[in-house]
Order: C-alpha cells, then sequence, then structure tokens
C-alpha cells in the first residue's frame, strides 16, 4: 500500500466501558435530500439522540478518570449522501469527569478523522469515543459494493488505526479523542470515503478529492449546528495522522475555498462555514505532485529493506525536479535560517529539527541510559549538553528506506496513490509528468481533470502563491526522525509556509521514532486549551 495507516482501531489507556444506560432516541440521520448545500434545518443536530456510557480514560501522565459523557451515533452529515456507512459522524459530549459535573457548552471541538492510507473511514459501527478507524481494506466497503484490495507496493507504511490511533514513544497506544474527552472537550468522529470504495458498476467512488469533500461536509454539519451541537463550534481543532494528517493540513489550509463548492453541493452539504480553527497534522503524506522529487531528495541514497540501491539514474531526476520545485517555493526556514534549498535543506533539518530532537531524547534519560546510547551511536557527539551529528551520518543511522522509486506515482502503478487519482471505472493512474512519460512516451499528457484534483489535495497552494485568508492560523505538525514513509522535507514545508504567513506553528520531530508516532500526546491537549483560552466548567 503506498500512503499509509490501515484500520484496526486499539484501545488506548486502558480505556474500557463499565457501565450503559440508553438515554434519549438514538443517532439522529440528515436524511437524504436532493443535491445541492442544504439549509441547517434539512440538517439539524438533534440534541436528544445520544446514549449515556461511562468509561474510564488514562489520560498521558498516567492517572485514570472515570468520564461520563453523551454518544450521538452515526449521524449522517450531508443531504444527499453517496454512502451513508462513511458519511457520517459520532460525537462525543462530556457530562462528568471524576464525579464532577462538566459544562461542555464552550469547550473547544476536537475533530479527529481516522483516514489512513487514503482508504474509506467509518464510525458507523464504534460503540464509544475513539471507536472510529479505516475501513477499506479487502472485505470492506458500503453493502452491495466491493472494496478492492489495497495495490501492493513498497509505498506502504502503517499506523495502528489513523488518526484515532498512534503510538507513544514507549510502543503504548495514543487516542487523542479519549484524552480529549477526559480533558473536557467535545468530541466529533467523522468518517469519510475513501479510494478503494466500487460501486456495482464498478466505479471508484471514493477516489479524489472525495475524502477532503466529505471532511469539509461534516466540518459544515458542525458548524452549521451552533446553539444545538455542544461546544464551541467556532474553535474547531481537527487532527488525523498520515493521510489522515494531510487532510488534516488540508483542512486547515483550504478553509472556505470556493473551489470545493460544486463537490459540496453535490452531496448536499450544509450551507454553512468549513474553516477550522486549528490543525493537527501528524507524519502528513501530503504535496503528492512533487512527493516523488522530496522523497528522493530525502532518501536517495539510503538502501532499501533488501539491501539494494534503487536506479540512482531515476532517483537524481527526481532530486533535480524536487530542487526546481523547493526554488519555486521562495520559503525561508524557521528562526531567521534564511531561503530554504535543495542545497542546503539538510544543513536545515539538522540543525532546526534533528539535532534538538537528539538534544530533548538524550536529555531525558539517565546518565547511565545515556552514556549506553552514545556508546551505540557514536556518529553522535554529546558535549555541552547537545547532541551534533552530521546529515548524511543521520541517513546512516535511520538506515533502510521505506520506498522504492518513484515512491508515490509508481510506474506499474501500484502505489496506493495510484489508485487514490483514479477516475471512474480506472482504478489506478499517474499523475506527474515523469512517470507517465516513463512509461507511455515523451508525448503523453496528464489527464485534464488532473491538475485541478490535485490542487484540491495540497494545502502547500494555498499557503505559498494565493495564501488562503481564511486558513487556520494554528499549526501543531509532527513527524518522527526514522519516517521514511515520506521526506522530512514535506513537514518542514508545510511548517515554513505557514509560519511565513505570520501563523502560529509548534512544529518537532520524535527521535528514533517511526511513522505514526505521537510521543507528547498531552502536551497537545494543553495547547489546544491555550490556543483557545478554554477554561474547564463544572456544573
Amino acid at each position: 500500500m503506498g500512503i499509509g495507516a490501515t484500520a484496526g482501531v486499539a484501545a488506548a489507556g486502558g480505556i474500557a466501558l463499565t457501565a450503559q444506560a440508553s438515554s434519549g432516541t438514538g443517532a439522529s440521520s440528515g436524511g437524504s435530500g436532493a443535491a445541492g448545500v442544504a439549509s441547517s434545518d434539512a440538517l439539524a443536530f438533534d440534541k436528544d439522540a445520544y446514549t449515556t456510557l461511562t468509561t474510564t480514560i488514562t489520560d498521558a501522565d498516567g492517572a485514570d478518570h472515570e468520564v461520563e459523557y453523551r454518544f450521538y451515533k452515526a449521524i449522517t452529515y450531508v443531504a444527499a449522501p453517496v454512502d451513508e456507512k462513511y458519511q457520517c459522524l459520532n460525537v462525543s459530549v462530556p457530562v462528568r469527569i471524576d464525579g464532577t459535573a462538566v459544562d461542555a457548552t464552550d469547550a473547544p471541538v476536537l475533530f479527529a478523522n481516522s483516514v489512513g492510507g487514503y482508504m474509506p473511514s467509518s464510525v458507523a459501527d464504534a460503540t464509544g469515543v475513539g471507536g472510529g478507524g479505516a475501513t477499506g481494506m479487502p472485505g470492506g466497503g458500503a453493502p452491495g459494493a466491493s472494496a478492492s484490495p489495497s495495490p501492493s507496493s513498497s509505498a506502504s507504511g502503517e499506523v495502528a488505526s489513523g488518526g484515532n490511533g498512534m503510538v507513544n514513544a514507549q510502543g503504548g497506544m495514543v487516542s487523542l479523542p479519549k484524552l480529549a474527552l477526559a480533558a473536557g472537550y467535545v468530541v466529533v468522529e467523522p468518517g469519510a470515503r475513501g479510494r478503494t470504495l466500487v460501486d456495482a458498476d464498478g466505479t471508484y467512488y471514493g477516489v479524489a478529492p472525495a475524502a477532503i469533500v466529505d471532511l469539509k461536509a461534516a466540518v459544515r454539519y458542525v458548524r452549521s449546528n451552533k446553539g444545538r451541537i455542544p461546544g464551541d463550534v467556532d474553535r474547531i481543532v481537527s487532527s488525523g495522522t498520515s493521510a489522515g494528517g494531510a487532510l488534516s493540513s488540508l483542512l486547515g489550509a483550504s478553509g472556505d475555498s470556493p473551489l470545493y463548492e460544486k463537490p459540496l453541493a453535490a452531496i448536499g452539504a450544509a450551507d454553512a462555514s468549513d474553516a477550522i480553527f486549528a490543525t493537527g497534522a501528524w507524519c502528513p503524506i501530503t504535496d503528492l505532485e512533487h512527493a516523488d522529487g522530496a522523497y528522493e531528495w530525502n532518501w536517495g541514497s539510503n538502501p532499501t529493506s533488501s539491501g539494494s540501491t534503487v536506479d540512482q539514474a531515476v532517483s537524481k531526476q527526481l532530486r533535480s525536479q524536487f530542487a526546481e520545485y523547493q526554488a519555486s517555493l521562495r520559503l525561508k526556514g524557521l528562526n531567521g535560517f534564511g531561503a530554504l534549498t535543495a542545497r542546503n535543506y539538510d544543513e536545515y533539518l539538522v540543525r532546526q529539527y534533528m539535532e534538538p530532537s537528539a538534544t530533548r531524547y538524550l536529555a531525558a534519560l539517565s546518565d547511565a541510559d545515556r552514556t549506553t546510547y552514545l556508546a551505540a551511536n557514536t556518529f553522535i557527539t554529546w558535549s555541552g549538553g547537545r547532541a551534533r551529528f552530521s546529515w548524511a551520518d543521520f541517513l546512516t543511522h535511520v538506515g533502510a528506506r521505506k520506498k522504492s522509486t518513484p515512491a508515490f506515482d509508481a510506474f506499474d502503478l501500484s502505489a496506493g496513490e495510484n489508485n487514490l487519482f483514479g477516475k471512474g471505472t480506472t482504478k489506478a493512474r499517474h499523475f506527474t509528468l515523469y512517470s507517465l512519460r516513463h512509461e507511455s512516451g515523451g508525448s503523453a499528457r496528464l489527464d485534464s481533470d488532473l491538475p485541478a484534483t490535485l490542487h484540491l489535495m495540497n494545502p502547500m497552494p494555498f499557503l505559498t502563491h494565493q495564501p488562503n485568508p481564511h486558513r487556520t492560523k494554528h499549526w501543531w505538525i509532527r513527524l518522527g526522525t526514522k519516517d521514511s514513509d515520506t521526506s522530512h522535507t514535506v513537514s518542514a514545508n508545510l511548517a515554513a509556509a505557514a509560519n511565513a504567513l505570520g501563523d502560529e506553528v509548534d512544529h518537532l520531530y520524535y527521535w528514533d521514532e517511526g511513522h505514526g508516532a505521537n510521543s507528547d500526546p498531552g502536551d497537545f491537549i494543553k495547547w489546544i486549551a491555550r490556543i483557545t483560552n478554554h477554561t474547564p466548567k463544572t456544573r
């Protein structure tokens, strides 16, 4: 699989349902009205349609909390759904935490997508908060439809369950929806269509831009129900991992862009804003049309898992493409680094991210453990409480690259991204001229719809040449230093672009962590409280 996480929901933090009592009438549905922008009345949130659940949640510091909450299940968020199994959302509202009644009326809203690998993600069968996940693997799909198997490819990496299941430094699972609920926040978990969904006629109905359109429609549903749905719907904070991190970034960058109006109208999205307040993105697999070049710039010299090297002629050509693209962005590094180019990006990554990451890691170890680690990793110079090393030594330390070349637009159309940009009954297409012409000849042209579709799937155009005034102004971006599912330049460019616009950017790398890592989830929960000026209220 070419893009990241697959399905599977892992219970996090020792959570367990301990009691359940029905209250209300069950989850409401948005109905199935005609296509077009839906009125708020057509998609009104039923505040009485909930079940009361009680669960135990272990927070980021290891403390257990008993949380009673209202669970609104499988609410269809568009008036003309293509597939209600995926175009629905769950809402969890805290009522009582550790025996104290809480008032979530003005609490921030965590909008936690669980998309992995740009696969379908459904919350319809969840039994409580944090129960959604990517569901588009073989055997999944809508009733009466089939979900094709994920294409085999060396371009895959996996996290436990998209945005709802990440791994901390100790190897335990992290569920941001559960941590947010225990902090007194409202949690919205949306489903979305994904690339493998196929109807009875063989049409792929979840390919790009379906996932981002669905998530925007879900945001519109929440915002259209201001005053009915609990929480401060003007303080929506998204989260996601891998492809879900890419979509979370895109939600933040493209808020209220008119480019999405037509597909949103086609599914009967609510007549409301789809702008969000803040973005949380872990290892975002994004900027796909430039990802092959970025990947080769980063990992081109690293061996594959078998110990062999990729085609260096192809790798060199793709690295050249990256140099041209990077120059066109005209980005400057954080902390006064200056212009970011293909020639100095290695220096920037080491100085801004890699050495600080290693320093934090080593400083947190005991003296004995630090001595042992440094003895096993002699490429690091530890002096004055700071780690230093070269980019070349860092690459050697990471070792094998996860993906072949090209990493995303595979020559044989086997990557998940090729499927993402399928159309109609065509399962997979090339989406870069380089790969297309490598296979079809120098005069081949991309299908005419692809440039616009690529734009709809990439946050960078909304942050660079024509910045979107309705974008989020708060960014939380994370990546593991050993994550070779993507290039380290991808999230660093995202951070640099947002920083250049004056947005608040909190971006760091987790030392020696791989794809899907989340080593500071508690800090993210606190960050939400700070940027939203939220103070928990008791009744």
